[in-house]
């Protein structure tokens, strides 16, 4: 009974529902406007929608006992709840803050958000290769941007430390041809080869496996994501119900023209 409660598309609705009602009221808290018209009954409602996000859990702990913690999606539900159960008073004052992320329950309602959350955490050691490869390239640049341009620029080119922070204001386009790569053609011709080249391996090429890596990670979730449809009754139930739909409105197109012939 209780089980067959959790999995209600009715009762995924309104913890959903409550997700976003909840982020407004959050986020209605931190104008003083709000808190004075509104302040009691936007603490009151954030109360009331902890104490249903509270018994939800409670309700999947007894149903799934010992497997919910097997389930990351379950301990981190259980992890962004609990933060705001804490007494956020003294020293802990600053987990006050904290309870803006029970909005992050709204991943693991939507299942499309579970899917990309997911796909980015599959696509991580891919993505430390990436970093690594581009943390190659923005040293090898920078020890030579160091030697050519640290005499004439030393503000910017002075020290190796300067130097990568000046080339990734270059990789992330932020004035870097008015404000670093126009000033420096003037002494050394040679600087918007030189730039032009690390965009080329660093923006073009290395941001881009990134994005490669990600989307292979994504798809690679989805399709695994694609055999539960037919272990799971609820989804299984609704695939069916919306097949049935899809075939009564395809009769209904049909009798017109039967009529009319």
């Amino acid at each position: 009974m209780l089980e067959r409660l959790l999995k209600d598309p009715r009762t995924e609705r309104t913890i959903l529902t409550l997700i976003i009602i909840n982020a407004i009221t959050l986020g209605l808290e931190t104008s003083p406007s709000a808190m004075d018209a509104l302040g009691p009954a936007l603490i009151g409602i954030d109360r009331l929608i902890l104490a249903v996000f509270v018994l939800e859990l409670g309700a999947r702990l007894v149903v799934h006992r010992l497997s919910f913690f097997r389930d990351p999606w379950s301990v981190f539900d259980l992890a962004v709840v609990g933060v705001a159960l804490v007494p956020a008073t003294g020293a802990l004052s600053v987990l006050r803050a904290l309870r803006v992320l029970r909005v992050l329950r709204l991943i693991t309602a939507v299942p499309s958000l579970q899917r990309v959350v997911g796909g980015l955490v599959s696509a991580l050691p891919g993505m430390g290769s990436i970093t690594l490869l581009l943390a190659l390239i923005f040293y090898v640049f920078a020890v030579m941007a160091t030697k050519l341009f640290g005499q004439t620029n030393p503000e910017q080119f002075g020290s190796l430390g300067a130097t990568a922070y000046s080339l990734f204001q270059v990789m992330t386009f932020d004035d870097w041809s008015g404000g670093i790569v126009k000033p420096l053609a003037e002494t050394h011709p040679y600087a918007i080869a030189f730039f032009l080249v690390f965009i080329l391996l660093s923006t073009f090429t290395a941001l881009n496996l990134f994005i490669g890596v990600i989307v292979n990670a994504i798809d690679a979730e989805t399709a695994a994501d694609a055999p539960k449809l037919t272990h799971d009754p609820v989804l299984y139930e609704r695939l069916i119900a919306e097949i049935g739909a899809l075939r009564t409105e395809i009769a209904e197109l049909k009798n017109p023209r039967s009529e009319a012939a």
